[in-house]
């Protein structure tokens, strides 16, 4: 295969610099035969923090007097999905099955909790609803709530997906949304490993290499990962940003999960992150910046003094390629160069340990009545490897295929923006050993945040620990009333 162009190169990373933290809205709509993929793309910051705001762009410019069989009806919380689905699925699509039939998006806010609580109020009227939910989209913190519920659809015996379908997915995204009796209610046409991601520039200067196994050998466990911050802290540069750039490290090689029979849990692991975190803060080897500030995001330039930030696929094209340019890459990406702030000036490594963030997963409702577009929607965005291949050429996404990433990386995948680094052999890596195995729970979202934000205090010196942990436990029990804290 011939090397892929530039990292966004073109209109897809002008939209996602201008749309980095910030909502985006999408009034435009398409015809049933037109590939259509207009509209922002939400940045997995804002999906990460505030949440993309956004209105519904379909071709179903009305539901007004529509048969709810006749429209396929997708709730989601920004237009990622809908990007995806009109530009490769549309195309796709078996178009016996559209026949007559619209689809429509309901998108609502991640922000306060908006999308769960507007998706939580339409899945309780569904039976007796004139339109239905067909699909549904759910993130990794939350997802067991709607997985060990009634609201999602048994993905082989009610959908129709086999096990050969599902065979090049990899296992810890199918972990996530299988629930307690070993059934599978949803789908992702994205991975999400996370690798750690550095200044090559700096790594040249403090440790006289940027080649990404050298570094690695610096790096390769925590013991290591601290030695490495006291070099980098004499040339004035800090190893990471700020508190909660190592969390999801820890997080997700937890024991077990935060809730065990309705009673909260904090899990040795997450200990250790507030231990290191303090002990960084203290020792100057941080800068003492909070997830998605200013701060944090100055931290991206190339000469922003901090060697590297803990990213997940996405972070890459979403978020510190528009961080490290000092000029928003051109339609013709004739400027996606060195020169160009930090562009090319990166690399990745995989770190200390293997975690993952984000993700989107596909569930069809268990009261939709067009399982059989549910389930061609399914075949085709998480299953077809030369349609996943396509998405991670064209949208950077690590796909959920192993054979679509195979097939990237046998046919000569570069990575412009790292240097020409093909990371998506590290990213394979990661993959395959991240293990989710009694780790999640349906109240992850509300603990994770409660938690990373009380301890904030402690880290600044500001509280003691047991202060810190007193908060925690007052802020997580006004989210969830019902468990034991």
């Amino acid at each position: 295969m011939a090397q892929l162009k530039k990292v966004l190169a073109g209109s897809f990373a002008v939209m996602m610099a201008a749309t980095l933290m910030a909502g985006c809205g999408d009034s435009s709509s398409s015809t049933a035969d037109t590939n259509s993929a207009a509209g922002d793309n939400t940045s997995k910051a804002a999906d990460e923090s505030k949440g993309g705001e956004a209105v519904a762009a379909d071709n179903a410019e009305s539901l007004d007097g529509l048969d709810s069989a006749k429209v396929v009806n997708i709730y989601c919380w920004n237009t990622e999905f809908k990007d995806r689905f009109e530009k490769y699925y549309w195309p796709n699509r078996d178009t016996a099955l559209w026949d007559g039939v619209k689809y429509h998006f309901e998108v609502n806010t991640n922000e306060g909790n908006v999308y769960q609580t507007k998706l939580d109020e339409a899945l309780s009227t569904q039976a007796n609803d004139a339109m239905k939910i067909d699909i549904f989209l759910v993130e990794a913190d939350y997802a067991l709530k709607y997985v060990n519920g009634t609201a999602a659809s048994d993905v082989k015996a009610t959908i129709g997906l086999t096990d050969d379908d599902l065979k090049d997915q990899y296992k810890y995204t199918k972990d996530v949304m299988t629930d307690a009796n070993g059934v599978l209610k949803g789908v992702s046409w994205q991975a999400t490993p996370g690798l750690f991601l550095y200044n090559a520039v700096y790594a040249r200067d403090v440790f006289g290499t940027d080649e990404p196994d050298k570094i690695q050998a610096e790096l390769s466990d925590w013991t290591k990962f601290e030695a490495a911050a006291a070099k980098l802290k004499e040339k004035g540069i800090a190893i990471v940003s700020g508190f909660d750039d190592t969390y999801r490290c820890y997080s997700n090689n937890v024991s077990a999960p935060w809730v065990t029979d309705n009673k909260i849990t904090i899990d040795p692991k997450l200990t250790e992150w507030v231990e290191q975190t303090k002990k960084f803060t203290d020792a100057g080897y941080n800068n003492k910046t909070g997830l998605w500030d200013d701060n944090w995001k100055a931290g991206q330039k190339i000469d922003g003094k901090t060697f590297g930030y803990f990213f997940s696929t996405w972070g890459i094209p979403f978020t510190l390629l528009p961080n490290t340019v000092n000029e928003e890459i051109k339609d013709d990406g004739s400027n996606a160069k060195v020169g160009n702030g930090g562009y090319g000036e990166w690399r990745a490594c995989p770190g200390p340990q293997a975690y993952f963030w984000g993700g989107t997963w596909i569930c069809g409702c268990a009261t939709a009545d067009n399982n059989d577009i549910v389930k061609d929607i399914m075949l085709k965005l998480t299953c077809n490897a030369d349609i996943m291949a396509s998405i991670t050429e064209g949208e950077q996404d690590y796909t959920n295929n192993k054979t679509a990433i195979k097939k990237l990386i046998d046919g000569g995948y570069k990575n412009d923006f790292l240097g020409g680094q093909n990371h998506l052999a590290l990213l394979t890596e990661a993959a395959e050993k991240i293990d989710l195995s009694n780790k999640l729970s349906a109240y992850d979202q509300g603990c994770n945040e409660k938690f990373q934000g009380a301890m904030k205090d402690y880290f600044l010196g500001n509280s003691t620990y047991d202060e810190a942990l007193a908060k925690f436990k007052t802020d997580v029990k006004q989210v969830y009333s019902n468990l034991e804290v």
